[in-house]
């Protein structure tokens, strides 16, 4: 009994430790080092356990840890609980699972698929995921890092992919070493292997934030006010007021030298019958300022609704760029945009996305491809998720090469270079008009993963199969073993 007590203390203060880790390590403003330890503790009681225990350890970890952001979705975003405790038991229970086969294979006594099995799964789980759901890569650990940014850059090479995998391995491959299964050898060269894999991205990391090619800079405005009945208008002579309104701001950014002025997304419902006199009173600011002014509105069409941003180059004529995903369900109404806008300027190319577009790794390889340098989005947050959303955007920079100029209304302005260096940001709600002025680099960066897409996130697809098909068949083919039986040791332990 005394035994049995001591095993339940263990196993509660393991599930606590990476509960609490997750909780901090994760979420909207996460501590990205706790990432790297979160699942240690439940990795090294997981072998001790049977299945269900294992199982349910996984399970309550991940999940203890998943609610530090139901308060922001319940009250913040008024999703309703099941939904959101819906949200936190599918990862939970896929965590759970990647557990269970990192206990098999230790078990085993193969420590090398158990370091291995351990982030091939967790990276095909998100890779899955972000190919299916209507929000992508939201909720990806690879987010919790954004304040490192050495292991960032290996996201130019790997996408978002190898930030995950890399977080995981290290958790995966302390938890084997300090396990004590297996031979003390072939723990310590994968101690050693592992290792030296992680110091190498490392110093990839450095030596793509030490080199800064040549680039051309410009000066970009960006400007918000988080006023009420400055939140989005709807009746013309508001939305007249406000333009106007934004529209000064915009003339004293450019007096201050910027030649990109960028003003939140949906500012505005404006209708056909309101072009002629919108259009003139920025397109003009536009001239005489001699900057680049990007607007987002709700534009409503006699045949469509579109979330644009509308774009007055000096001298130029009007463009623009109409949202790709839409966050439902207030934007469900609304049609789906399917090109991109982008123009040569003597610094480089710019081009423009509205706010979840930036979620989305492709519309950033898309961009890529594009030779883009800088990229202008207009956005919309919800106070709490400022942080944590403008830097998905960021990522989108360091895969695809090239800067982002951020302006949201109900977040946090902000101004980043190609290898996620915050080169400025300011809360919006800190006055009734805050803006920024930042001087940008455009210059783009050809990266591997620009060109090459999701070849990492595959490679993990075809380790799972590798390593976790291989083993079912290697068990299948020993003589006179069913699958279930105890001595096939592995898948034993109830």
């Amino acid at each position: 009994m005394t035994n049995l007590r001591t095993v339940y203390v263990y196993v509660a203060l393991a599930v606590l430790l990476s509960g609490a880790a997750f909780y901090l390590g994760t979420g909207l403003h996460p501590a990205w080092w706790l990432m790297w330890i979160a699942p240690v503790p439940v990795l090294l009681v997981a072998p001790e356990l049977s299945r269900k225990a294992g199982f349910a350890a996984g399970f309550l970890g991940w999940f203890l840890g998943s609610t530090n952001q139901w308060h922001f979705f319940h009250e913040g975003l008024q999703v309703p609980l099941p939904i959101i405790v819906l949200f936190s038991v599918l990862p939970a229970l896929v965590f759970a699972l990647d557990v269970l086969a990192y206990r098999a294979f230790l078990r085993a006594g193969s420590a090398w698929r158990a370091a291995l099995t351990f982030p091939s799964i967790w990276v095909l789980f998100e890779f899955v995921t972000a190919r299916v759901s209507i929000h992508s890569t939201f909720g990806n650990i690879s987010y919790t890092q954004m304040n490192f940014l050495p292991v960032l850059q290996i996201a130019s090479v790997t996408g978002i992919w190898g930030i995950s995998f890399s977080v995981f391995l290290f958790a995966a491959t302390v938890s084997v070493v300090l396990s004590g299964y297996g031979p003390t050898r072939e723990r310590l060269l994968l101690a050693a292997i592992a290792g030296g894999v992680l110091v190498l991205l490392l110093v990839f990391g450095l030596w793509r934030l030490h080199l800064n090619p040549s680039a051309h800079s410009v000066k970009v405005g960006l400007v918000a006010s988080d006023l009420p009945q400055n939140l989005i208008t709807q009746e013309p002579s508001e939305t007249a007021r406000l333009l106007q309104a934004y529209a000064s701001q915009a003339q004293n950014l450019a007096a201050q030298g910027a030649q990109a002025i960028v003003i939140p997304e949906k500012v505005a419902v404006v209708r056909d019958s309101d072009l002629p006199q919108i259009d003139p009173l920025l397109q003009s600011t536009a001239d005489r300022s001699g900057a680049v002014i990007i607007v987002g509105v709700v534009h409503i069409a006699s045949d469509a609704k579109w979330n644009e941003a509308r774009i007055y180059r000096p001298s130029r004529p009007i463009q623009v760029y109409e949202k790709h995903h839409m966050l439902p369900p207030w934007e469900s109404p609304l049609k789906p945009g399917t090109a991109r806008t982008g123009w040569k300027e003597p610094s480089g190319v710019w081009g423009v996305t509205i706010c979840k577009d930036m979620d989305f790794p492709q519309m950033g390889r898309d961009y890529g491809e594009d030779g883009a340098g800088l990229l202008l989005v207009p956005a919309w947050d919800f106070v709490g998720d400022g942080w944590l959303h403008g830097r998905m955007a960021i990522l989108r920079g360091v895969e695809s090469g090239f800067s982002v100029a951020r302006a949201p209304k109900q977040g946090i302005l902000a101004a980043t270079d190609d290898r996620g260096r915050v080169l400025a940001e300011q809360v919006t709600g800190s006055g009734p008009f805050v803006s920024l002025l930042a001087v940008v680099p455009v210059h783009h960066d050809q990266t591997i993963y620009a060109r090459f897409g999701d070849w990492f996130a595959w490679l993990n697809v075809g380790l799972c199969v590798f390593l976790i098909g291989g083993s079912w068949i290697g068990r299948v083919r020993q003589q006179g073993q069913p699958l279930g039986s105890a001595s096939a040791g592995a898948t034993s332990g109830d």
